[in-house]
């Protein structure tokens, strides 16, 4: 029974990076995952990264894009057009993706991963003492053997929430409705695309947002992999593309800059290096990569009835590829330009050239001591900020940003769910990764959210920042012989600094500048309201005389020094 200090379910980008951090802080780890690759959505199609404001999330998240980019200097040249459509590391190869997360975590031999080994979300397969998880049980995929790992901490990073459901930990599922905590677009709504909406309901449903796969095409004929008619092809699925080429129909008000012709018409492309693009789901067609409603019991369903979905939907794309590109009702010169992309040869080569994984926008959400809500993301007044949380361990920055919730119906402007509304920099405090009913338990991907709240946090760079925050919550909690939830959230921040994360998004202050961890501070107190901290201009008497009170400090003389001077000085440990 291998015992260790800290125990990660699932090797995705936020179980990774909370290893990481760990390690980093003393424990041993073992990371527990059911494929036999590691890397999550990154390496498997989802290469452009999904963030609003870069420099909003740092910490391990920028160190993962650092090395995508050397990555691409080394190997390519630092003038290369590999290097200029990695786009500062923020866009990559899913092989790239998953080179660097393996390189990262051989770099700490004290992290173990188990690749092959499923954890399945039964009670009976957690040995619980009181309210803490101290053992779980596991399957090896290849044999079918049964092992036990012990812990002192666990995180469950999955995209599920299967672990912390298996605990017992009280969880959300569906969509709140409109009439629950009063966000904007909760509830059940038709919106052409970023355009206003129209709600059709105030309560709340069941419904779970569309999944797909995030595909790696190429046009390089050198490189490509013709797309063949699945086994299970039905072309019907996929006539009402006819139509809607006939009568130009949209879900949205197109324009010539968005490139729509061709495969763009079925798949959003964003351009990766060496002539490869993440492929995700068009938003403004009524049919494309998503397969809204199908994927509705994946949250709690048994892994038996998500392959058998995963299979489905993965027959759905290819089906819906060959269709547009070889159906003779199709006009020959749409099939002809659709025939140019084909899968990347050079990537998922044990699978086809296909993803290996679904991209589960969207499963449990565990509940609690925060839950995060689209009133934590957006401004509280035009101009200003959203609420600062002073127990904030991450800053981020995303679009409310939820997928189809139902299929197409006729007459509707777009498919029910679909919603896009912009916010601005949040922070997210602790709480969202503390579950309810549950101690010794982290969850920074299944975090504590509403759907609007979780259609923002979903992003993996804010998973990252939160599972870096796990990781060194999980140390604390080794070494001083606390539960997590008994840490001071001061002493988490102070580490998470130390590291280079931002815990309050500031316009103007360079991570770089030894003054930012005080700053940040300051920011924290909720003495830097605006977006940018002015640091070098000079301080004034009666701001100093606010910033000494909330620092609970004496103030400092300030003739002739600058606001950033000051803070330093006051929110300084």
């Amino acid at each position: 029974m291998p015992a260790t200090d800290l125990l990660v379910l699932a090797a995705t980008p936020g179980g990774i990076m909370s290893a990481i951090a760990a390690a980093e802080d003393g424990l041993s780890v073992a990371i527990i995952e059911r494929s036999q690759h590691i890397g999550g959505l990154p390496a498997n199609g989802l290469g452009a990264t999904d963030i609003a404001t870069r420099g909003a999330t740092r910490g391990l998240f920028t160190r993962f894009t650092e090395r995508v980019l050397a990555h691409y200097r080394s190997h390519y040249g630092p003038d290369s057009k590999q290097v200029a459509d990695a786009s500062a590391g923020y866009h990559f190869e899913p092989s790239v993706a998953e080179q660097v997360f393996t390189e990262l975590l051989a770099e700490h031999p004290a992290i173990t991963v188990y690749c092959g080994y499923q954890f399945d979300a039964d009670p009976a397969r957690v040995e619980m003492q009181g309210r803490r998880p101290r053992t779980i049980t596991i399957t090896e995929l290849a044999t079918g053997a049964e092992h036990s790992f012990s812990a002192q901490v666990f995180i469950d990073a999955s995209y599920e929430g299967d672990l912390a459901a298996a605990c017992g930990a009280p969880f959300r599922l569906g969509r709140e409705g409109y009439d629950d905590l009063h966000e904007d677009m909760a509830g059940p709504l038709y919106q052409s695309w970023r355009h206003p909406y129209q709600r059709v309901g105030t309560g709340g449903d069941h419904r779970v947002q569309a999944y797909n796969y995030r595909l790696c095409l190429t046009s390089d004929p050198a490189n490509r992999v013709t797309v063949t008619k699945p086994s299970a092809y039905n072309p019907a699925e996929y006539e009402s593309l006819i139509g809607d080429l006939a009568k130009q129909s949209w879900t949205g008000i197109t324009g010539p800059e968005l490139h729509l012709e061709g495969i763009g018409r079925l798949t959003n492309m964003v351009v990766l290096p060496n002539s490869k693009t993440d492929a995700n789901n068009q938003h403004l067609a009524f049919i494309s990569t998503d397969l809204p409603e199908e994927n509705q019991d994946w949250p709690t369903a048994n892994w038996a009835w998500r392959d058998n979905f995963a299979q489905r939907l993965r027959s759905y794309i290819c089906g819906l590829l060959y269709f547009a590109q070889n159906d003779e009702r199709l006009p020959e010169d749409f099939r002809a330009a659709c025939a140019q992309w084909g899968f990347a040869a050079d990537e998922y080569q044990d699978n086809d050239h296909f993803p290996r994984q679904v991209y589960v926008r969207e499963g449990r959400r565990i509940e609690g001591d925060h839950l995060f809500t689209a009133h934590d993301a957006k401004p509280i007044a035009e101009g200003l900020r959203p609420p600062v949380h002073s127990d904030s361990i991450t800053a981020s920055h995303y679009a409310l940003d939820s997928h189809a919730c139902r299929k197409r119906e006729a007459g509707k402007p777009h498919l029910e769910g679909f919603l896009s509304t912009p916010c601005a920099a949040y922070t997210v405090p602790y709480g969202v990764m503390l579950p309810k009913a549950v101690e010794g338990l982290l969850t920074p991907v299944p975090a504590s959210a509403t759907h609007i709240g979780f259609s923002t946090l979903r992003m993996e760079p804010c998973w990252m920042a939160l599972g870096e925050a796990a990781g060194v919550a999980a140390a604390l909690s080794v070494h001083g012989g606390a539960a997590p939830r008994s840490i001071p959230v001061e002493r988490i921040q102070a580490r998470l600094l130390e590291r280079g994360a931002v815990l309050v998004y500031i316009k103007d202050c360079d991570p770089a500048d030894p003054r930012t961890p005080a700053i940040q501070r300051a920011a924290l107190a909720g003495l830097i309201p605006d977006w940018e901290a002015r640091l070098d201009e000079p301080a004034e008497a009666e701001q100093v005389r606010c910033w000494s009170a909330a620092a609970g400090r004496p103030a400092p003389a300030h003739a002739g020094r600058s606001r950033g001077e000051v803070l330093a000085k006051l929110f300084a440990t």
